[in-house]
């Protein structure tokens, strides 16, 4: 896939453009039902979405419709994970969205960044790299990591950086999530990056609020 054709992509998906299909029914996430049915999720992801153990992701402050979008996909079977699936495919599509809306009602823990990776890393989260042919991460994840919940893009503000450097190096390798238009992005960025560009990447986003706050003053 040629850089333009990635770019375009991303800044496709977001703008969060409208599908020609009609428009699904609307459903609204309650949060508060949503706290108890998120209560199973508390064991790998933390009660408040904060995960104690970086090999879960955190899903605090994530937006309700990447939670509904991947646990969907968990349920369908196009994204696979022997965890997951068993619990999504317990899921109606109203409990989706209500356990999307309490996680996207908590807050996610701070995270560090290590300065030696701050510079690569906000090039290529703020600018990308033309020559590498990887577009700027914040096109579709915003300039300060909470995603674009109109177009189901994730916040990785904050995110654990092992995570993060695990599915950048899943997708590099060949994983997908799923056959839809958005889980073609990111392997097609990911194959792109150096181990070097990954670490920093993932670095960066753990402490993102952190740059934030320091660039603020």
């Amino acid at each position: 896939m040629s850089f333009p054709r990635v770019v375009a992509l991303a800044m496709l998906f977001g703008a969060g453009l409208a599908s020609a299909q009609a428009p699904a029914p609307v459903l609204l996430g309650d949060a508060a039902a949503g706290e108890g049915k998120s209560a199973v999720c508390g064991a790998c992801h933390g009660a408040d979405g904060n995960s104690a153990l970086a090999m879960y992701p955190k899903l605090a402050g994530q937006n309700e419709s990447y939670i509904v979008r991947q646990l969907t996909q968990f349920k369908d079977g196009k994204r696979v994970n022997a965890i997951m699936q068993p619990f999504a495919s317990t899921l109606s599509a109203q409990d989706m969205h209500d356990v999307g809306a309490y996680f996207a009602s908590k807050r996610a823990s701070a995270g560090e960044a290590d300065e030696a990776y701050v510079q690569r890393a906000e090039q290529l989260y703020r600018a990308g790299d033309s020559k590498m042919g990887v577009p700027a991460c914040m096109s579709c994840h915003g300039p300060s990591g909470r995603g674009m919940a109109g177009a189901a893009y994730a916040q990785l503000a904050g995110q654990w950086s092992e995570y993060i450097a695990l599915k950048l190096t899943e997708w590099r390798d060949g994983t997908t999530w799923g056959d839809d238009e958005h889980a073609a992005v990111m392997p097609a960025i990911a194959k792109r990056l150096s181990d070097k560009d990954i670490a920093a990447l993932a670095s960066y986003v753990q402490g993102l609020h952190e740059v934030q706050t320091a660039s603020a003053k």
